[in-house]
């Protein structure tokens, strides 16, 4: 085999690892005991931390008005209630297909969990595109440019490719550079809520504001499925059970504890946000709220440093959430639930999968905005949710040790955020709703075909 002559260590352990699975035929390789309870918490907080906090408050405070961080307190509460189903099952079946895994156990080899599966699958890579853009929104911030669309795509599309390159060279190159970039933006975003709150003088000053667009209590509870949106990044824990050490264990504590860190971050965020900017500003700057609120506190320091780490958010979400849904979707071509077609790409399964997810995603990147790729997202995730959960209640009780109130609790709560959430969008944006019924049908209709001619083959 003969390799290029490469310039620089980071460009030959690439090309090393990539041309190692030059054979189509291998499946993908899962490493047991490859992830540690820190090294799945950083994954986690890398995935949740992303465009959650950066793209979606002015979002959220759109839909809820004055009192928007206190949906980012609900939307907690909420996902807490949902966490409590994967943290039961990523106990009793902890694998790399995670999700997809618990789909299986419940519904069997068909058409509803290849489904549910392929929702979540769909949902991460919509989340993705959604961290790319706002990684480019975000990073022309600096400069003196018109911020046209295709400047805001080129620039997620060179994470997207990034973080293709950080994957390839494999789980422990993620693993740090997930470990490094969750400390540097965790710590500086909890700098910036808490400088940002001592500047305000805890005044709040958007509690207290009009706005024509406020949507009463249907928009607050709107507003909740995209605070649901910004943490949903803990499912992603679930896709690397295998490879967690001691997963039966450390899975479950990955979910809680990022979960718990992440609430703490985002609340205390958006306090700085509403202390620092008017509502009706922060409604018009809803792509990058944060950094038009560091502009009154800290002038162009603040703006530079709020910039930084949205880009060091961005890419650390990008690269973790590359890393497990490209396993997923490897499970599950594994499982005979997808098709799989290699078109004469070097490498295993996992690498063809991660390929495909970059692709997707760049797609997506390219033609969507912010405010719809997030309501897509969103839509997808809910409904895989309740099938997450009503598998686990109705199919799974006497297998896993649960308690069914609060499986319930969660079932209710999706289904009124959802409908909430569906209400408001088809009503100021249908377009996103009628994309949506054509993503769900499309999907749907598409695996039936494949299982119906797989099993007469």
């Amino acid at each position: 085999m003969k390799l290029a002559v490469v310039y620089n260590e980071t460009t030959t352990k690439f090309f090393v690892q990539y041309m190692k699975h030059s054979n189509h035929n291998r499946t993908a390789q899962y490493k047991k005991n490859s992830l540690s309870l820190a090294g799945a918490v950083s994954m986690g907080t890398a995935v949740i931390i992303g465009a959650g906090i950066f793209a979606l408050t002015g979002q959220i405070a759109e839909l809820a008005g004055p009192l928007f961080p206190l949906i980012f307190l609900v939307g907690a509460i909420v996902t807490a209630f949902s966490a409590y189903s994967y943290v039961r099952l990523a106990s009793t079946y902890p694998s790399a297909g995670g999700i997809a895994m618990f789909l299986k156990e419940a519904y069997g080899m068909g058409t509803i969990t290849a489904f549910g599966a392929l929702l979540m699958y769909f949902s991460m890579v919509i989340n993705e595109s959604l961290v790319a853009r706002t990684f480019g929104t975000y990073t022309l911030q600096l400069f003196d440019v018109s911020k046209t669309g295709w400047l805001v795509s080129l620039l997620g599309v060179g994470l997207l490719i990034f973080a293709f390159i950080i994957n390839i060279l494999g789980n422990k190159a993620v693993s740090k550079v997930s470990l490094l970039f969750s400390i540097i933006k965790i710590g500086g975003i909890t700098s910036f809520a808490l400088a940002g709150l001592w500047l305000s003088g805890f005044s709040f000053a958007s509690f207290s504001a009009e706005t024509e667009a406020s949507y009463g209590l249907t928009g607050s509870i709107a507003a909740v499925a995209l605070a649901i949106l910004a943490y949903k990044g803990f499912t992603t824990i679930t896709n690397s059970g295998s490879e967690i050490k001691k997963p039966h264990k450390n899975v479950g504590r990955a979910i809680i504890i990022s979960l718990v860190i992440c609430v703490l971050v985002y609340f205390l965020v958006a306090l700085a946000v509403a202390g620092n900017l008017p509502l009706p500003q922060i409604i018009q700057a809803k792509n990058f709220a944060l950094a038009e609120a560091a502009r009154p506190a800290f002038g162009s320091f603040g703006l530079w440093f709020t910039v930084l780490l949205a880009v060091v958010a961005t890419i650390s979400s990008v690269i973790a959430s590359s890393f497990a849904v490209s396993r997923m979707l490897a499970m599950l071509t594994e499982m005979k639930l997808v098709p799989h077609r290699h078109f004469k790409l070097p490498g295993d399964i996992q690498t063809h999968t991660l390929v495909y997810t970059i692709v997707v995603a760049i797609f997506l990147t390219i033609f969507f905005d912010l405010s719809r790729i997030a309501s897509l997202g969103a839509i997808f995730y809910l409904i895989m949710d309740m099938m997450v959960h009503w598998g686990l209640l109705t199919r799974l009780k006497d297998k896993v040790n649960s308690k069914s109130y609060i499986v319930i609790t969660a079932i209710i709560l999706d289904v009124v955020v959802l409908g909430a959430f569906v209400f408001i969008k088809f009503s100021s944006d249908p377009l996103v709703i009628y994309s949506a019924v054509l993503g769900l049908s499309a999907i749907l209709g598409f695996e039936r075909f494949y299982l119906r001619n797989t099993k007469s083959t």
